[in-house]
Parts: C-alpha cells; structure tokens; sequence
C-alpha cells in the first residue's frame, strides 16, 4: 500500500468535487477549492478522523467496502476507482451500475447545443439530461410521471405500444432495446436498476417477453437515419449520432440535418414549438 499516493490522490479528487456537485450548500467561509474533509468523510459514511489519517498518510489500509464508499463520495471515474484500488493493492471489482450523474462537460455541451437536439441515456435507456431542443422535438420528460423517464419501458410497457410496435422502424428500435438491455445486463450483473426493469418489462409485456428469448446481443455506435414525426411541424429526416460517454454508462444522442434541407429548415422552428413526448420515435 502506497500510503503518500493514497494521500496525494484523495486530496487531490476531494479538491474537485463541488459542494454543489452533492448537494451541499457553497457557504461563504471555503479556504480551499471543493469539499472539506468532514464532508467528504460523511459522504463516504466513515469517521472524519479516519478520512484525515488517510489524506495524511498515516491511515490504515481501508477495506473494499471503504474503497467503494471513497469512489462514491469523490465521484471517481472507472479509471480513478480502478487506481484507487491499486494504490491500496487491490483489485477493483466491475462497477456496480451505469453512473447515474452525467459529467459536468457533457451538461455544458447540452447547454450550447441550443440548435441542435441533444440528451444522453445510459445503457438501460433511462433519460438523464436533455437540452431545449430536444424537449422541443420529442417532447419535455419533466412532465413524465415518476419512473417514466425510460425508452424501453415506453416503447413495451406504456399505453401507446401497441401503436408503436406497429410501425417498422418503431419496431426494429425495440428490437434494438431489447438486444441492448441484454448486452447491459451482462455488463453490469449486479445493477438493480437493470434487473429491476427487465423484471417489470417481462411481467408486463408478453412483446418483450416474446424478444427478450430470441438472446439478441447488440451495442449501437456510431450514426443512423431516423424519421421523426412531430405533431405540429410533421416529418423530419435527421441523422442521429450515438457519441460514448466513456467511463459512465451513458451515451450522448444527437440529432442533425441536412444543410438546407427541409428538415435544417423545421429544426429552426423547433425553440417555439411545444410538444407531447412521442416515445416511439425516440433512438
């Protein structure tokens, strides 16, 4: 155990992490940038004389569950968690679950895509974050029940799936879902979050059932060609990019068109139209 590297490298990610960023209060009186060492102690659920013992080398060798309980206060990356581990001279284990938190930079980006829809799931499809124009465009998820923020449970589990079945691209998109959330379920074995929808989806939908035992597998990347029907402005083409925000779980959704085309045209009209969430056409 590298005791001085163990202490260097958690002050150095407690000194990231914003108050604001777990929703503690800014105060007025912070002599050093992100957290105090009896927030993040009590974010971590351990004494705050044990979290200084370790920044000031002179700890003991914390235990994995102490190692789990430090990654998930300082908000570490996969790649930080897995360094944390190796300093004590541990092996980490797999991640528990895609980060619910999307990072800071992808938020910023959201906010300056303000032409160009934009929103980013993780790999269970559970809607995380979305700019203005995707709200426009698909329509605004604060307005969605509790636990209704989920595309495959939209597509199997709502009222409107029987309509959204039926049409062919609605319907090669659940296939897709469906062979996603079982590359996420292997992915991630022991997420509840996963588990949990697969459960609700095959007590409630015979649909899914019926594609969960075909054992598809698929991860999509890169771009596609999808039709969007909004009901006001009609039928868009766009491009919908699928940009890997990597070490989290999640994926940025990016919806472009042509130059000049119709569609570059309808998206300029999108900042002043509203519009119910039309689950089916999501991708």
């Amino acid at each position: 155990m590298d005791r001085r590297q163990l202490a260097e490298f958690l002050q150095s990610r407690r000194a990231r992490v914003q108050p604001g960023d777990v929703g503690l209060p800014a105060g007025t009186r912070r002599r050093t940038p992100g957290l105090r060492r009896e927030e993040a102690a009590r974010l971590a659920g351990i004494s705050v004389d044990y979290y200084t013992r370790l920044e000031q080398a002179r700890g003991p060798r914390p235990s994995r569950q102490v190692l789990s309980a430090l990654a998930r206060a300082l908000r570490l990356s996969d790649d930080e968690r897995a360094h944390l581990y190796h300093l004590v001279g541990e092996l980490p284990a797999p991640p528990t679950g895609p980060s619910p938190d999307v990072p800071a930079g992808i938020l910023h980006l959201l906010d300056r895509l303000d032409d160009t829809p934009a929103y980013v799931i993780d790999v269970k499809y559970e809607i995380l974050a979305w700019n203005p124009m995707a709200a426009a465009l698909l329509g605004d998820p604060t307005t969605w029940p509790p636990g209704r923020r989920n595309m495959v449970w939209n597509m199997f589990g709502s009222e409107l799936s029987a309509i959204a079945l039926a049409d062919p691209q609605s319907s090669a998109f659940a296939d897709e879902c469906v062979a996603e959330l079982r590359a996420a379920a292997a992915q991630y074995p022991r997420d509840p979050g996963i588990h949990g929808l697969i459960a609700r989806l095959r007590a409630a939908s015979p649909e899914f059932v019926r594609r969960w035992e075909q054992l598809r597998v698929y991860v999509r990347r890169g771009s596609t060609t999808k039709q969007v029907r909004h009901p006001v402005i009609g039928e868009l083409t766009l491009e919908c990019e699928v940009l890997d925000v990597a070490g989290h779980g999640q994926r940025l959704i990016v919806y472009t068109a042509a130059p000049g085309s119709p569609s570059a045209e309808a998206l300029k009209l999108l900042g002043v139209v509203g519009t119910q969430w039309p689950s089916e056409h999501l991708a």
